[in-house]
């Protein structure tokens, strides 16, 4: 069997997904989406700023920024999660991590919020 052959025989019909998909799934792939593309678009800028020495363009930077914001909020709506939400959970999480509010190498590696 080939490889190709092997992705074919794997790779679920794109038929199969149209069928299945639900209005509420749809616009949560189209927000996820957009939050890659628009980190995408962040992270080219910063790269030019870094590896091709420019100026970081702030504009851009908080252009994209707004952009990120907006398509997480239309994901966490759509999953019913609310920004205060997934601030406290992350500020608990971090606050396991790094049990003194200071970052070091070992409790990055460590992890303690994962035990």
């Amino acid at each position: 069997m080939t490889y190709e052959e092997f992705v074919s025989a794997l790779v679920k019909d794109g038929h199969k997904i149209k069928e299945e998909i639900t209005p509420n799934e749809c616009h949560t792939l189209h927000m996820i989406m957009g939050i890659c593309g628009e980190a995408g678009e962040l992270l080219d800028a910063v790269k030019k700023a870094v590896i091709y020495r420019k100026n970081l363009d702030r504009t851009n930077v908080i252009e994209e920024l707004g952009d990120i914001e907006f398509y997480l909020e239309g994901f966490r709506q759509s999953v019913g999660i609310s920004r205060d939400e997934t601030i406290k959970e992350n500020m608990d999480k971090l606050r396991k991590r790094y049990a003194k509010i200071q970052y070091t190498d070992e409790a990055a590696q460590t992890r303690a919020d994962k035990a």
